[in-house]
């Protein structure tokens, strides 16, 4: 019996439950200077000019922001290069061949508590601006412009679901520091004027909530900050489908949830916010999930910004003796971009690289079994959109919705004929210009 799924394999365990591993001095890093938001630059040193950890080298233009660009090492100036991107396009990307003694820009300099008790929303907004954070879960939104909300905001959510089956970067990031987590959750809730903040997590996670429950009494007690138990389906991690869970309030679609009262974090943009308040500090490091069947010793890696992923499967015992052909997923396997080379470059962005063994699935004629239908979270017809994609009936696309699509890939996991679906709903939303 075809029916509606909402489950998705665990891979989890190959990762979650190690210490991360730390991989913080490369000899070279490679700074991307595109991105899928932004595709043109100015970069403002040369090449063997000397630049500083955190110090600012170029401006990436996007449509309606700028995204200034810093070295993540400091170092000697390299080449420019064509990178992949986790977008899967390649990208210009700057070569800095790394000095090894971490010489700190100027502009990196700690803020006393004091001063920043006093920091009004502008101020903050200025700051995350300057050190050019975005959405670290992967949508690289710049934070600054979800941080300037005229909107009353009653409650800020930390997304901590982590629904990707193979990613633990944020599981490790929360047990191995709680308190930078919590810290950057309370400069956002300063920033909003905010008195209530809440961090979703899955009710499967329970070491996790009793991590935050004891730091939040023992060195938060003032803070009103509610640990959330939430569902352990996929795609609990959807914001839509998180503030639902979390708040029981209900988003429509093309609404801003701002306008409702609420905000998401990710983790790992709460540490980006913590590092910029207090150290005025940009990303340069992140935690980052390397796994895959490809792959000797899958696990969390605390990784430099610009390092090579080859340099990381290196750290991981390489690739696992008679590996043939490879897949490369930047991302989670249900929402990442594939290619078949490990030529890829950690951009602040990228959760993660899943190494796999090539594995070529007979696709086989849809027989309308419903199964994409039955688990779309969007209650779109993904089989229905793909057949117009087939005909080019960008009217019919339109009328079936496409648009509503968040490329979750449940459709293509629960496809009995081994159809990839979603990339017929993105090719979609593509021609109906969404």
């Amino acid at each position: 019996m075809i029916k509606k799924s909402r489950k998705v394999r665990d891979y989890k365990a190959l990762t979650k439950t190690l210490p991360t591993l730390r991989y913080v001095d490369p000899e070279y890093v490679y700074i991307h200077l595109q991105n899928g938001r932004c595709k043109t630059y100015d970069l403002t040193v040369e090449e063997g000019d000397y630049v500083k950890l955190g110090q600012e080298i170029g401006l990436r233009h996007g449509g309606f922001f700028e995204q200034p660009i810093h070295s993540t090492v400091s170092g000697y100036i390299g080449k420019i290069s064509k990178k992949l991107h986790r977008t899967g396009r390649k990208v210009d990307c700057v070569e800095i061949r790394n000095d090894f003694k971490d010489t700190y820009h100027e502009s990196v300099t700690d803020r006393p508590d004091n001063i920043i008790e006093n920091l009004t929303q502008e101020d903050m907004v200025n700051i995350i601006k300057e050190k050019s954070l975005v959405g670290l879960g992967g949508s690289g939104f710049p934070t600054y412009v979800k941080l300037a909300t005229k909107e009353k905001i009653n409650a800020v959510v930390v997304n901590a679901v982590e629904c990707e089956p193979y990613l633990s970067s944020d599981y490790r990031l929360i047990l191995e520091h709680p308190g930078r987590v919590l810290t950057g959750l309370k400069y956002v809730m300063q920033a909003l004027g905010c008195k209530k903040g809440l961090i979703a997590i899955k009710s499967k996670n329970g070491p996790l909530i009793q991590v935050l429950n004891q730091v939040l009494k023992v060195r938060f007690p003032d803070l009103d900050v509610e640990v959330v138990k939430v569902g352990n389906h996929y795609p609990q991690g959807w914001e839509v489908d998180m503030f639902r869970s979390a708040l029981g309030i209900e988003i429509p679609h093309g609404q801003l949830p701002m306008k409702y009262g609420v905000i998401g974090f990710n983790v790992s943009t709460c540490v980006g916010v913590f590092d910029a308040i207090k150290h005025n500090l940009p990303v340069i490091k992140r935690h980052f999930t390397m796994t895959g069947d490809a792959i000797k010793f899958p696990q969390n890696i605390r990784v430099r910004v610009g390092t090579s992923v080859r340099e990381l499967i290196k750290e991981c015992d390489g690739y696992i003796e008679g590996t043939g052909e490879i897949v490369v997923v930047m991302g989670g396997p249900m929402m990442g971009t594939s290619t078949v080379t490990d030529d890829v470059i950690v951009s602040k962005t990228t959760t993660s690289v899943i190494v796999l063994k090539n594995v070529d699935y007979k696709e086989e004629p849809c027989v309308r079994c419903g199964s994409c239908v039955y688990s779309c979270p969007v209650k779109i017809q993904p089989v229905q959109i793909m057949n117009a994609v087939i005909r080019n009936d960008k009217e019919v696309m339109k009328g079936l919705e496409a648009f509503k699509c968040i490329e979750c890939g449940l459709c293509a996991y629960v496809c009995t004929s081994k159809i990839h679906v979603t990339d017929y709903v993105r090719k979609a939303k593509k021609l109906i210009g969404w």
